[in-house]
């Protein structure tokens, strides 16, 4: 937990959802209504108590805890948005945690390990490319009948790249022995 770069980001009025730490030391100095039939199971608001956490971000924050129904469990967030109902920080986390898997799915799946440029422009391109990439891969394993998983069809295109074969004869039947470069498709020049 980065409490200092917390605090830089309520000075430039930033607001932030992260999972809360589970051995953190807290005072709850509020209880908040949680509302009926849904997940969340407390709010408050809070302040840190041990020295350098207080020290680094001494607003107080706020404290959520999530019931998640797929993995059984509780989870905690902080935020120092006060004014969003908890749902709708819970929900606002969850939509960051999807932003992380597709980061981590391009990051894993095609070897882009950093951004190449780094202006606001370069990387809207640079994610754009690889949305379009990860959609066209998935509309692949989507149209083939082989049964691919993404990595494994990446993982063969990567092989298979300056190969001659007919895309939808390949991903149907990728194991069969590429054929032989069709010849006379180069013409030749004739100097006097």
């Amino acid at each position: 937990m980065d409490y200092a770069l917390f605090a830089r980001w309520k000075e430039e009025s930033v607001w932030f959802v992260s999972r809360q730490k589970g051995n953190a030391n807290y005072t709850v100095i509020e209880e908040r209504s949680v509302p009926t039939n849904r997940s969340i199971l407390k709010d408050q608001l809070i302040t840190l108590n041990v020295y350098y956490s207080r020290k680094h971000y001494p607003h107080p924050l706020r404290r959520i805890e999530v019931w998640d129904a797929t993995k059984k469990e509780s989870i905690v967030l902080i935020t120092n948005h006060m004014t969003f109902g908890a749902t709708t920080i819970a929900a606002v986390y969850k939509d960051r945690w999807q932003i992380e898997v597709f980061f981590k799915t391009i990051k894993q799946n095609l070897r882009i390990k950093t951004f190449v440029g780094t202006s606001a422009n370069a990387v809207m391109i640079q994610i754009w490319t690889a949305l379009i990439t990860l959609l066209l891969l998935k509309y692949l394993t989507f149209r083939s009948r082989f049964g691919w998983s993404l990595s494994n069809l990446i993982a063969m295109l990567r092989y298979n790249l300056f190969t001659y074969r007919d895309l939808w004869a390949w991903i149907e039947s990728p194991y069969e022995v590429p054929p032989l470069m069709p010849q006379g498709e180069q013409l030749t020049l004739e100097f006097a």
